[in-house]
């Protein structure tokens, strides 16, 4: 698995490449979602479009990622899921815990309807 971080604009993006499924990069994983976190980020994307296989271990990164971020405050997004894994997330009605979003582009917007959609009321 490898793993690489950026940003855009308020929003850390945790980039994920190869097969999720444990081990050493259960915690490079929730390394960088900290990261992000104690940066002052709570808007985070993580992109799976390079990720090939999760196993249940990999279900669980993703799970502890959102819970850590959700009891901070913010919110974790998912982008770019393979049609493989948007399956297993549908099985395992994860669909409903996580915002699955197609391309970068999309998951980015989607905040700023968060932010404008609250702002009017």
């Amino acid at each position: 698995m490898k793993i690489s971080k950026s940003q855009v604009d308020d929003i850390w993006i945790v980039h994920l490449s190869g097969k999720l499924m444990g081990g050493p990069d259960a915690d490079l994983v929730q390394e960088i979602v900290r990261e992000g976190m104690s940066s002052g980020f709570k808007k985070i994307i993580l992109d799976l479009g390079d990720v090939s296989w999760v196993n249940s271990t990999g279900l669980g990164i993703l799970i502890t990622s959102h819970i850590s971020v959700t009891n901070a405050g913010g919110v974790v997004k998912l982008m770019r899921v393979s049609r493989r894994i948007d399956s297993i997330l549908m099985v395992t009605k994860l669909n409903t815990i996580f915002e699955v979003h197609d391309s970068k582009e999309q998951a980015i917007a989607s905040f700023n309807t968060e932010v404008s959609g609250t702002s009017g009321e």
